[in-house]
């Protein structure tokens, strides 16, 4: 399985798109191209978006997270398992594709429930982000408005998968993995992500 390499801001638009993914997985294990899948969500509407403007982009978005799964097993149950598996591996799908949210998650989440250390405040987000501004220039290039929004949306899927009840919460849930999770992760040889799912077996 293939890391990403660079930091990317795209998770601002991007988010959880979980039911979004939900339909593209659906599709991507019919043997469907990402193009006639964008063309089928556009005519029957099924993102249920007021207009088609963002489709393309997030259909896409969608799609390589499902690529960089790297993992069929992991795609079917992002298709079809219960919400509560589904979003966990949809968030470890955002890992694979996204190195910001992959070191957060290992980084910090894993590390606090490594630690079983489970106060989670801003200034955790604010050190994580300082660190990175440190340590890249892409990162410290990045406007103060897009680090506010990529803060949201960071607290925003800790709560899509119950790691956090509410995103001014700040004690995390000591969650337990879906037993689909970790097989996928283990299949993927990436034992260091399973930390950031309370996992240390």
């Amino acid at each position: 399985m293939d890391m990403p390499m660079k930091y990317s801001g795209g998770l601002t638009a991007e988010q959880f798109l979980f039911n979004e993914i939900r339909i593209v997985a659906k599709m991507h294990l019919a043997d469907k191209t990402i193009n006639e899948i964008i063309e089928e969500i556009k005519r029957d509407n099924l993102f249920q978006y007021p207009t088609e403007r963002q489709i393309s982009r997030l259909a896409r978005a969608c799609y390589k997270r499902l690529i960089a799964l790297d993992n069929t097993f992991l795609i079917s149950e992002i298709a079809s398992a219960p919400n509560k598996v589904a979003k966990q591996i949809n968030l470890y799908a955002i890992m694979c594709h996204n190195l910001l949210m992959r070191e957060f998650m290992i980084n910090i989440v894993g590390e606090k429930y490594r630690l079983k250390d489970y106060y989670f405040t801003r200034k955790n987000l604010n050190m994580f982000f300082s660190h990175l501004q440190e340590q890249n220039d892409d990162v410290a290039g990045w406007s103060d408005s897009t680090i506010i929004k990529l803060k949201q949306v960071l607290t925003k899927c800790l709560v899509e998968t119950e790691m956090l009840d509410n995103p001014r919460d700040t004690t995390l849930n000591p969650i337990l993995i879906s037993e689909e999770l970790e097989r996928g992760i283990r299949g993927n040889n990436d034992f260091e992500s399973l930390a950031a799912f309370n996992c240390f077996r």
